[in-house]
């Protein structure tokens, strides 16, 4: 099981990539140095950041526009704004009737889909290359040309109601990662679902939604990531004739709200009919590639690995192989929010014992971690297999748009992606267990316990 409160971002999340693409202004390209993926750069005039990831092993690319807003954005008391714009925009534009641009798409053998996350909303088109330049006809038509109507906008809003309904309020480890998210950021809006909150969600106007879009969605604001069977010699004109005529408009920098000195540790408890099995999760607010104490952001890379890499993991290992008291333990890191994100840790007791045992199990990890810290070899382990995982990570379409997209969305740059494995290498045993002090401060925290409503009975049989 993911960490409980990291659900909804590791669709996003990529761990083996840390960050950034350094673009510079005018038409030129820019060619990369040997790196993870090694893209093509270069920026039209109207601001709009253009991204080549060739790819010659099939004749197939994909197509990812990006922007540089989510869910964090949504204008205080209308929350889920960000993500059911990513819905609407899929209806009809001045040229395109409602539905048109996805019927065209499956005719000629293409697949579609978007996501809204905090900092990011992103939609993407895979098609046969010699379809490229119909996607991003289409793609471009809506960035501008998008026509909504009540007619529209409320059956759909009603559509997203009912996901909430079935991902989160019927599901009780969505719930409470929903309550942990709130209970762990005191004032930031990572505290609000990228979903939205259900009475606001249903409140929720065209208006609303068309002043969204009309504030971000714009060339200036987006970038466009294509990958595949294509150099930035042959996408240049096309990216020049469909999105080079769209105005800029001068998108102001977020402004987001900081968060106070965290002062208590939470505690949050869910139970539930619908758990058999109780489960328990620890969200830490740790810094990342963009915010908070960066420098420690790569040592929590391989710390992260170190802890939970698989079956030998040290978690996995202690809890699950030796003591036999849990049936998973893991933990996450997520370093590539806009803001401040999070170290979590996570598990589930094996069947007969109680919670507070396991809990205490985990707290004694923590403690001997930030007591005895790791090892070299440890170290040393957790960033051969980071290396390793970076290599293969050029093999996928997808995953160099995803790392870079979500690096240029929140305030990276292309440099620190490809270079990434260097910061990897330079990453030693004093600065892992530096960063695990500064981050793992119980104040720092929320903890959260799913549970069975007859749980209590249930740790009564607890095994000695």
């Amino acid at each position: 099981m993911p960490g409980l409160a990291t659900i909804k971002r590791l669709e996003a999340h990529i761990i083996f990539i840390a960050a950034s693409i350094v673009f510079i202004a005018g038409v030129a390209f820019v060619p990369a140095q040997a790196g993870v993926f090694n893209p093509e750069t270069f920026t039209l005039e109207n601001g709009l950041q253009v991204v080549v990831i060739p790819n010659h092993r099939s004749p197939v690319v994909s197509q990812m526009v990006w922007y540089k807003v989510g869910s964090a954005d949504d204008p205080p008391g209308k929350s889920g704004v960000a993500h059911l714009l990513e819905h609407l925009m899929f209806k009809g534009t001045k040229v395109m009737a409602p539905g048109e641009y996805s019927k065209i798409l499956a005719r000629n053998g293409g697949r579609e889909n978007a996501f809204t996350s905090n900092d990011t909303t992103a939609y993407y088109q895979v098609v046969a290359v010699d379809r490229l330049e119909l996607v991003m006809k289409l793609e471009a038509d809506r960035m501008v040309n998008l026509v909504l109507t009540d007619a529209d906008v409320l059956p759909e809003r009603n559509v997203v109601v009912e996901e909430r309904r079935a991902r989160t309020d019927n599901n009780p480890a969505a719930l409470l990662d929903e309550q942990m998210s709130a209970a762990l950021y005191l004032n930031h809006p990572y505290r609000r679902p990228v979903i939205g909150w259900k009475h606001e969600l249903e409140s929720l106007t065209t208006e609303d939604v068309l002043a969204f879009y009309r504030r971000y969605y714009a060339p200036d604001n987006a970038i466009l990531i294509v990958s595949g069977d294509i150099t930035a010699d042959k996408l240049k004109p096309l990216a020049e004739k469909y999105y080079g005529s769209i105005p800029a408009r001068k998108v102001a920098k977020r402004v987001r709200l900081k968060e106070p000195p965290h002062r208590a540790a939470r505690r949050v408890q869910l139970r539930s009919p619908q758990v058999r099995e109780p489960r328990w999760g620890r969200d830490y607010l740790a810094p990342g590639f963009s915010s908070g104490e960066k420098r420690h952001a790569y040592a929590l890379e391989v710390l992260n690995d170190i802890l939970a890499g698989g079956a030998t993991s040290r978690l996995y290992r202690s809890l699950v192989v030796e003591q036999k008291i849990a049936v998973s333990a893991g933990a996450s890191y997520d370093g590539d929010a806009y803001d401040l994100g999070t170290f979590s840790f996570y598990g589930q007791p094996a069947a007969g014992i109680g919670m507070d045992r396991f809990e205490a199990a985990m707290d004694a990890e923590i403690a001997k971690l930030l007591g005895s810290g790791v090892t070299i070899n440890e170290v040393k382990r957790a960033k051969k297999r980071l290396l390793a995982g970076a290599i293969y990570a050029r093999d996928s379409l997808r995953r160099g748009a995803r790392a870079i997209g979500t690096a240029l969305t929140t305030g990276q740059t292309v440099d620190d992606v490809e270079t990434w494995p260097e910061h990897i290498k330079a990453v030693t045993r004093e600065r892992v267990n530096e960063a695990a002090r500064a981050v793992f401060k119980i104040s720092n925290s929320v903890t959260g316990l799913l549970l069975p409503e007859k749980a209590q009975k249930a740790q009564k049989a607890e095994q000695p």
